[in-house]
Order: structure tokens, then sequence, then C-alpha cells
């Protein structure tokens, strides 16, 4: 958009041409996944920081959100995907689930097992994926490692994805707006009834333990369907180890 619109203002010519497609082709998938780790992380960093601190930030996490739809797009639109991108964006969703959920959980807005749940599914998950793209089974198509119809729709349709960063985008920007509403001596709308906190604290143990259940639910067909491949990989070890002892 930004490239289209310089180009508006420069003279038509071969030379124009070539460099808005010189500009276009430097905002790869890759690049907006790394992007989106960043404008998370400053997010994260201004938490904290007093009620205008707090709404930037859930401003930023809007962004964060919206950069991770539009590198699946950009992937898509200009036939760039790949495993190792499909790796990258994975990795960038992990640290951004992590950084956030951690923070809350330090400032004592969500249970300390939410980030632990968060990062002990991912950790099986990736690894599961990880010796699945070993086996050369990443990705989607006619190599993915998710080959029943129940596990390629909740993990890799579009409507899945969808859904579960929409309820990431929600749950973060509710307990941000929490945390920058009525929460801290500089805060926009003063001291609320004690009803009233209360029910922001049940909405959002309620939003956030939803979407870690979603998360998990996700996660299912990944264990399921991905443990065939740990049991490949470790039976070839256990063979090995009792020819070793055998020699010995």
């Amino acid at each position: 958009m930004l490239a289209q619109g310089v180009a508006a203002w420069l003279p038509s010519s071969d030379w124009t041409r070539n460099l808005v497609g010189q500009v276009n082709m430097r905002w790869t998938p890759n690049k907006v996944t790394l992007l989106r780790v960043v404008v998370g992380f400053l997010a994260v960093c201004l938490f904290g920081g007093g009620a205008w601190a707090n709404l930037t930030a859930v401003g930023l996490t809007v962004a964060a959100i919206a950069l991770d739809a539009l590198d699946g797009h950009l992937a898509r639109k200009k036939k760039m995907t790949t495993p190792v991108g499909a790796q990258l964006d994975i990795l960038g969703d992990r640290m951004i689930e992590n950084l956030y959920f951690t923070y809350f959980a330090v400032v004592g807005m969500v249970s300390l097992w939410l980030p632990v749940l968060f990062f002990a599914r991912g950790a099986a998950t990736d690894f599961l994926r990880g010796l699945a793209m070993k086996a050369r089974h990443s990705g989607w198509g006619a190599n993915a490692m998710l080959r029943t119809w129940w596990g390629q729709a909740l993990v890799a349709s579009r409507w899945s994805r969808g859904l579960y960063a929409a309820m990431k985008c929600l749950c973060f920007c509710y307990l941000g707006l929490e945390l920058a509403l009525p929460r801290g001596p500089v805060a926009l709308v003063g001291e609320l009834a004690a009803d009233a906190q209360g029910m922001i604290r049940v909405g959002a143990h309620v939003l956030t333990w939803t979407t870690a259940a979603f998360c998990l639910l996700r996660g299912l067909p990944v264990l399921v369907e991905g443990w065939k491949y740990f049991a490949g990989s470790a039976g070839p070890v256990r063979g090995a180890k009792g020819a070793a002892q055998e020699a010995a």
C-alpha cells in the first residue's frame, strides 16, 4: 500500500515500476513475522507504565495480531509458503503467547498455571512438528503432517486460525484495558465499585481459560497424529542401544 501510494506521485516509467516492485518484495512474510514479535515485545514493555502507556500497548497488541494475519496473506499472495516459514510463524505465535501471559501472571492478573500450560502445550506440539518435519511431513498439501479431516479442520482451517487469533487478541486487549482503566493511581476512570471490579475479574478468568481450552483443543490433533513420528524415531534408538549393550 505504501509503495503504491508513492508510485502515484512518481512519473510513470520502467524505473518507477521496478522501484515499486523492489519495495514490495522487501516485505517478505518472514520479515512481517519478525516485526510482529518486535511489536509484541514493545507492547509488553509499555504495560504498567501508566494509563496512557497501557492504552498504547493495547493498540500495539491489535497491530501485532493484525500482522499475524498479514504474514499469512503475503505468503499465499506471493506464493512464498515454505516449511521453514511455517515454523517461523509458529515460533512467533509461541513467543507472543508466552510473553503476554507471563507478564499478566507476574502482575497477578492471571493464574501462573496459564503461561505454564501454554508453554507445555507449545513445547510438546513443536517437538512433534519437528519430528514430522524431519520425516518430510510439514505444512499443508500432500506431505502435510495432519492427515485426518478433523485434525486439519481444528488446526489448519482458516476459521480455526482466525477464531484463535481473535480470542487471543480479545484476551490480551481485555487484560490490557483492565490494567489501564480501573487499576492504578493514574487510572482514567477512577475507583470502581467492588461489584464492578468483581465482574471485570470474572470476565477476565472466563476469557483467559476459554482461550486456554481452545488452545488445548487445537493442539490435540498434533499430539494424536504426531505420536507416530515419535514412536518411529524412538524405535531405532532403542534398537541401537540394545545392539550396543549386546556388543559390550
